[in-house]
């Protein structure tokens, strides 16, 4: 999780790109004010998307066209307090829509329109006050912001956010689901002590106001290890409650659950290389469930427009919660596959995922890639198989400092359709699917 109150250079905010369509962890500010100890930033981003799917997966015949976007605008800033570190906080508003037929999978109707508070939230930094620490070796802050756990596989931010289609209407967050309008954790306190570098943990606790997540409560800590070959992570969390009203009994499970990782990302000390891996279990009431991922990739910087290759496989038994993973680096975490992880399935759990990733980089402020994925169902039966593969190609452009255009074009096969085991709609061809999503942050 950042809080960091400038705006990235165009050739990290490409690399970033589709980070920003999903999440608040990076600010898009502009400054109103700085001086040696302070800053005042105006935040916005805007974000607009037209999707179209030809085939359906809520039982509707035929396909579906929509759009859906959002204006995140606020405040935030910092203010030094001499030797006595550094205040730091924000608060944004939010205001999201979905129009025309709805998703693919039925959660929006085209009917939303919702302006909520996002951002609020305040901190402190230690500064120097601590030097076993290191520079900012102590950072507290509490209230609505994001909190994120590692790449996101277990705690990424408070996502989905749905419209009028579930529930008739109860879980409604605002709509604009695929491009994720909103994901801060209503409620908040998060203690990191120790900074970034060697050892350094951090204790937290939250509350979601998110229906579709039973507003559940959690508390946890990491405790992690970085060096020169990258770092070296543990996570436990242990789940506090969920609102009966909004639960299922899967999600009752949630209470008193407790939830172990081993975690890992770097480059081994390759240059040019990237390892990650996590292999988490859940104890819970219902018995243990276990998921994990090893990937592996390289990039071939010596050769034009430095291409690079990632293969990842991942695994969620058959009970697995998925509790607040999300859409963390771009495209393929922890949404694997952009048809099946928000429309289709299946949505990590019972499953293992071969996952081949391809981008190059002509221009500093584009990349071109595909990715390619390999669906199996672990448990199948004749009413659940939901086997598939995906092929998604797409290409991220910075235009320039404010504008971020990104067009994708994704193909998926499943194995079954609704009428034996799967649930797309009309057969079990080749649905295509298109989209185009434009980021306007300051």
């Amino acid at each position: 999780m950042a809080h960091s109150t400038r705006r990235p250079p165009l050739a990290q905010a490409i690399g970033l790109s589709l980070a920003l369509l999903s999440a608040s962890q990076i600010s898009c500010a502009y400054e109103l004010y700085a001086d040696d100890d302070t800053h005042l930033n105006a935040d916005f981003l805007a974000v607009y998307g037209w999707m179209n799917s030809r085939k359906n997966y809520d039982g509707t015949p035929g396909g579906s066209s929509w759009r859906e976007g959002f204006v995140k605008y606020g405040f935030s800033g910092d203010q030094r307090l001499g030797d006595s570190g550094t205040l730091y906080g924000a608060f944004n508003l939010v205001s999201s829509g979905t129009w025309g037929d709805g998703d693919a999978a039925g959660n929006t109707d085209g009917r939303e329109r919702t302006t909520k508070i996002e951002d609020a939230y305040l901190g402190w930094r230690s500064g120097d006050l601590f030097p076993l620490l290191g520079s900012d070796g102590v950072d507290a802050s509490f209230g609505r912001q994001v909190i994120m756990l590692g790449s996101g596989f277990l705690l990424n931010d408070d996502g989905p956010n749905l419209g009028n289609g579930p529930a008739d209407g109860a879980l409604d967050r605002g709509g604009a689901y695929y491009i994720a309008a909103r994901h801060a954790f209503d409620r908040t306190a998060l203690l990191k002590l120790g900074g970034q570098d060697g050892l350094h943990g951090s204790a937290f606790w939250l509350k979601s106001d998110n229906r579709a997540q039973a507003e559940t409560s959690l508390a946890g800590g990491t405790l992690d290890y970085s060096g020169k070959a990258g770092t070296l992570g543990l996570t436990y969390i242990h789940g506090l409650g969920v609102t009966d009203q909004w639960a299922s009994d899967f999600q009752q499970q949630r209470d008193g659950m407790d939830i172990y990782s081993l975690r890992g990302e770097g480059d081994g000390g390759i240059e040019n290389a990237s390892f990650a891996f996590e292999y988490a279990w859940q104890d819970k009431d219902a018995g243990a469930e276990k998921a994990w991922y090893a990937e592996a990739g390289y990039t071939f910087a010596d050769i034009a427009w430095s291409p690079k290759i990632t293969y990842r496989y991942s695994r969620y038994s058959e009970g697995w919660d998925s509790l607040f993973n999300g859409f963390s680096t771009g495209y393929g975490t922890w949404f694997q596959g952009e048809v099946a992880s928000n429309y289709a399935g299946p949505f990590n759990s019972n499953t293992g995922i071969h996952h081949v990733g391809f981008k190059v980089t002509p221009l500093e402020n584009l990349t071109l890639g595909a990715l390619y994925f390999d669906f199996n169902t672990l448990k199948k039966s004749d009413a659940l198989n939901l086997d598939a593969r995906e092929l998604d190609l797409y290409a991220e452009w910075a235009v320039t400092d404010h504008l971020i255009i990104s067009p994708l074009i994704g193909l998926y096969q499943p194995k079954k359709d609704e009428s034996n085991g799967g649930n797309q709609v009309g057969g079990n061809g080749t649905n295509v699917y298109s989209q185009l999503t434009v980021a306007v942050p300051f």
